[in-house]
């Protein structure tokens, strides 16, 4: 039997780390990305990895006919695991339509293409987005989807509706979604990493680059929380441990051992940590001391989220295992690593 499965968005920062975990299982990985918000380099570091090059084609998804013609063309793909999509909240409400047209209207091409298969796997990215201000600390996936707070949000909630209503009238499409919390950190191998393009949306990679010397000063939005310090509590991941909870996902889907042909599982650490302890811990791994300043609240922030990770403990059989320093002190070597490459290469 095949083992080929298409990861869209492979060369992106969860997308990549996946690819890794997907070829040390010994799956056959075919990447799509259109590297909009990445780099072909990263193939690179993939194969330096695992001594393997996933097969790429470089494409943007959102031409259908090109969608098409791919799964003509590798009709042996059992699965697909969907990470193409736009993902900066402050975007998405100044550009509201890009975020409809890429995050929606490629995951229904491609569904299109899956259902014609007669048998398929799907794996979708969700995002702890979808509880918005959660009235319960931690938050099971029984808690209820609020309304959005951002279009990005509002893309996450109506996907997972999408697939939803797609595998009710398609049993042979299995379907996950994986709502993830907050992935941070690098691979040990230091091979890839998170690379934003321009300047970082997410918390550690602004903590790193200002470490580093990038950026002048870390803004911390807030110290007048509800929470012990006064900053926002987050559930923060090892990216690793959130790649290898894709494979289980996967082998769980492969396996039949599914309860329903649509199955949601909450991906954190259990933890939460606020981003005083997030600069902390980045103080503590790196022996350097950190530039910030306390600013104004910005508008959408949740106070706090983090997982009840009981589910995927017990069902996925699947659990986080780096601690908030080792995912913290991952991504500060990763950055030193490419700042001197950058150096080198001047």
């Amino acid at each position: 039997m095949s083992k080929k499965i298409l990861v869209t968005g492979g060369l992106g920062f969860i997308g990549s780390h996946t690819v890794v975990e997907l070829q040390n299982e010994g799956f056959e990985v075919v990447i799509i990305d259109n590297c909009s918000n990445s780099s072909e380099d990263v193939l690179d570091g993939i194969a330096a990895v695992t001594g393997q090059r996933p097969h790429f084609e470089k494409f943007d998804l959102r031409e259908k006919a090109e969608v098409q013609q791919f799964f003509s063309k590798h009709e042996d793909v059992i699965g697909a695991i969907h990470f193409a999509a736009s993902k900066a909240v402050g975007e998405s409400v100044e550009n509201p339509l890009l975020y409809y047209e890429n995050n929606l209207g490629v995951l229904i091409y491609i569904l299109q293409e899956l259902t014609k298969k007669g048998s398929a796997n799907f794996i979708f990215s969700s995002s702890c987005t979808v509880y918005g201000q959660a009235d319960q600390m931690p938050i099971t996936e029984d808690a209820p989807v609020k309304p959005a707070e951002s279009p990005y949000g509002n893309t996450k909630q109506v996907g997972e509706e999408i697939i939803k209503d797609v595998c009710k009238v398609n049993p042979q499409l299995a379907s996950i979604a994986l709502r993830y919390f907050n992935p941070i950190g690098a691979h040990p191998s230091n091979e890839i990493g998170e690379l934003p393009l321009g300047v970082p949306q997410n918390l550690v990679p602004f903590i790193t680059q200002t470490g580093v010397g990038l950026r002048e000063q870390l803004s911390v939005f807030g110290d007048d929380y509800p929470t012990p310090d006064g900053t926002c509590i987050r559930d923060y991941i090892h990216v690793v441990d959130v790649a290898k909870a894709h494979v289980a996902a996967l082998q769980r889907l492969l396996d039949g051992k599914n309860d329903e042909n649509f199955e949601v599982f909450n991906l954190g650490t259990g933890t939460g940590s606020s981003v005083m302890e997030v600069i902390q811990s980045f103080e503590r791994v790196s022996g350097e001391k950190l530039n910030y300043r306390v600013a104004p609240r910005r508008a959408g922030d949740v106070i706090q989220a983090y997982a009840d990770t009981q589910k995927a403990n017990d069902v996925l059989g699947w659990k986080a295992h780096s601690s908030l320093d080792d995912a913290v002190g991952s991504a500060w070597n990763w950055e030193k690593k490419i700042r001197n490459h950058e150096k080198a290469s001047i």
